[in-house]
Parts: C-alpha cells; structure tokens; sequence
C-alpha cells in the first residue's frame, strides 16, 4: 500500500518558501514537524502543479488545469512522477506518510527521553566541541565576557528571554542573557516556556522526558509536571509529541547543562505553548480562553507550593521578516532600522514587565512582524507578576532575505 501512487496528491501542512542556488530560484519545502529532514528545491516551473496537490484534483484534473492556465498539456507521468517524488520524502498526505509518522511517534513515546534531536546538525554533538563552541560565544567583542562564579552577591535572576535562534546565527545573544543567570539565580527548578513552531491544538504541552544534551540529561522535575497538569484540570500531556522536534527549549536545556552540570542540581519543566497568535487571530485575548486562564492559576498555584527555589526561561525570538518569510522584497538597510525601532518599542512593553501591553503592541498590527515567542513572553510575564527587566542585547540576522530578530532580558 505505502508504494502506491497517489491518485489525488495532498501536500501536507508544511514550510514553502523562496530560495535562490546558483542565480535560479527555486521552492524551498520544509518540514516544520520534522518528520522528515529533507528539503526540497522545486523548480519555479513546477509552481503550478504542485500548487494543485491539494486532495481535490486527480493526475487529469492538474493536467486539464494547467492547460488552462498554460496552454500546454502536461505529461501524467511528470505529475506522477512529482508526486512520487514528494511522497517519498514524506510531504504529502498519504498511506506511506502515516506509516513514517507512525514509526517516528512510536519511537519517541517509547523512549526513556527525549532526544538531543538538533545534536550535530544546530550545535557539536562531541561534548568538547560543544562546550568549546559555548564558551566562545562569552567572548568578547560580540559576547559579555566570561563568566564570574565569585561574583558579590546581587539582586538574584528570577527569569530570562534568551533566544531560540540557531547558535551559529545568534550563539553570543544567549550569553549576554545566561551569564547572569550563572552568577546571580540561585534557582532549583527552571520552568521553560518554549516556542511550538509547528501549532498545537492545546495551548499547553508538557512532558517528563529529560531533555537529553551532549552534556548530560537535563532531568524533568516530574513531581512538579505532574502537579502542574493535576492542578490546570487540563490534558498538557495530550500534545507531547511536539516535543520530538521543536528546537526551542532544547537550546535552553544545552545551556543550563553547560552552566550547571556537576555543579548544581537543577531540574527542568519543559512547557511547549501555542495560543497568543490564536488569540490574535480570533480578536481576543489570551485570558479569555479559560485553558489559558487555569494553567497560569495552576502554575502560580503549584510554584508557591512546590517550597523549591523557580525561575523562569522564555525560549523566544522576535520577528521574522524577508522572502523566506513571504515577504516580496529583501529587507533594506532602512526597513532593518524600523524594524529594531519597532522591536525596541515591543522590548519597552517587556522590561516593563506588562503582558497586557505587550499583547496590545503585537495585536495593534495582527503581529505583522511575525514575533514568533509570542506565547513564552507573554507567560513569562504572567508567571512573575509584572517584574521589571533589563534587555541584556538585541541582535538581527544579516541576510536580507531572511531577518529573524531576538534579544535577552533579565528579570
């Protein structure tokens, strides 16, 4: 069955985004789930075929359409052959596409832990090297400086926005947040809002697995998980699998294992969240969807009874703009000055410690920044009760094609 040909190709819900390679331009197609690793560069000949696998049209509808639109007959066996090819790679909505998922969550159900899944691709999966890679990013000029462990005592961290961005691209921005973190959180458990990429139906997905690293295992303080999901009346465990793939709270598990392991024992909740672009979308508020509402009562709940020392992680980056976003044209040198003008504005909102007002700056426009670490900001800042913080760095991508902005701030 899995080797049948598609009658009525279906892409799955998956990345489209312009590319050029070699002065061609091409399709990009990438798989936010990561059920499969490949990306795929199609032609921009092939456009209207592939614009056509939508589960509504056989291999002679796409031919009868592109007729239409083109005048010439395409070859059944050049769509087929599409299709096949796309199905192979696991893009398209199909038997052979439901046993590869099949396969891919069994595994990760089954497994004791959640595998360091961006090991050797994201960051060095030799412990030396990665570790060697991190310290890196404290140097100076771009990083703050090394840490200080025999630092005097101050004001003690009790949350960070740190990035999500690939380490290569924005590995010292993390510094600037995790070095305070190092010297001044005296924290026992570290909860981690992280950023779900590819949408959830709930907005909240926890899990027990430890967050394996190169470094070690960033145990899960199950105890405090399973009083959490208990306390919110929820099903946080219903979306666990968006775990398996979704690099954002991982990047924090590798850091707090660099800073922390066989130092100090600290555990982590690994909390994937997807509502605020929802709330966006419908023209509401994030408090007004009860789920919401009983998971950070729940959260506060569980933090004032759990008697061990909290802090909080928001595995965020800010926006995304260019082509590879959808965007026509690449972003300009001027277009980046507006848009660290109106990133700043956003930060103000943060360091200010309001969630109402930070939602009201990304809904004033229907986030046309596309500000990725909507949901973890905004539960940061419900989590510490509108406390103050200190934008640590702000940092943009160079490529004009694709701008990801990000900061670190310390609460």
């Amino acid at each position: 069955m899995s080797g049948e040909r598609v009658r009525r190709p279906r892409l799955r819900s998956i990345e489209a985004f312009p590319i050029e390679h070699e002065g061609e331009r091409f399709l990009a197609l990438r798989d936010p789930a990561g059920y499969t690793s490949s990306s795929i560069m199609l032609p921009l000949a092939v456009l209207e075929i592939v614009s056509l696998f939508d589960g509504e049209h056989d291999v002679e509808e796409i031919q009868q359409a592109v007729l239409r639109q083109r005048g010439e007959r395409v070859d059944a066996a050049r769509i087929e052959d599409l299709a096949d090819a796309l199905d192979q790679h696991g893009f398209l909505d199909s038997p052979r596409f439901d046993a590869r998922r099949a396969e891919v969550d069994g595994a990760f159900l089954a497994a004791p832990a959640r595998p360091a899944s961006h090991a050797g691709g994201a960051y060095p999966a030799e412990p030396g090297a990665l570790a060697a890679a991190l310290d890196g990013f404290f140097s100076p000029p771009q990083g703050p400086g090394p840490i200080n462990r025999a630092a005097a005592a101050k004001t003690p961290v009790r949350a960070l926005i740190a990035p999500h961005i690939d380490f290569h691209r924005g590995g010292p921005a993390y510094a600037w947040g995790y070095r305070d973190v190092a010297e001044r959180c005296d924290a026992d458990v570290f909860v981690i809002f992280g950023t779900c990429h590819a949408g959830m139906r709930q907005p909240f997905a926890l899990t027990r697995k430890p967050y394996d690293t190169p470094l070690g295992a960033a145990p899960v303080d199950v105890d405090f998980v399973e009083t959490l999901a208990k306390r919110s009346r929820l099903d946080c465990f219903a979306e666990e699998l968006a775990h398996r793939n979704e690099h954002s709270i991982e990047f924090q598990a590798v850091f707090l294992r660099y800073l922390f392991g066989g130092r100090r024992d600290v555990t982590i909740v690994p909390a994937l969240t997807s509502f605020v672009h929802e709330a966006i979308a419908h023209k509401r508020r994030p408090e007004d969807d009860p789920r919401v509402r009983r998971f950070v009562d729940a959260l506060g709940e569980t933090v004032a009874a759990t008697g061990r020392r909290v802090a909080f992680v928001a595995a965020a980056d800010l926006a995304h703009v260019g082509p590879r976003f959808g965007d026509p044209e690449p972003v300009s040198r001027e277009q980046a000055a507006g848009l660290a003008a109106a990133d700043r504005a956003t930060l103000a909102t943060v360091t200010a410690g309001d969630a109402e007002a930070f939602f009201d700056d990304a809904a004033r426009d229907d986030d046309a920044r596309r500000i990725c670490g909507l949901s973890p900001i905004w539960m940061l800042l419900r989590a510490t009760g509108g406390a103050s913080g200190v934008l640590r760095h702000y940092g943009q991508t160079p490529d004009p094609q694709c701008v990801v902005t990000f900061a670190s701030v310390v609460f």
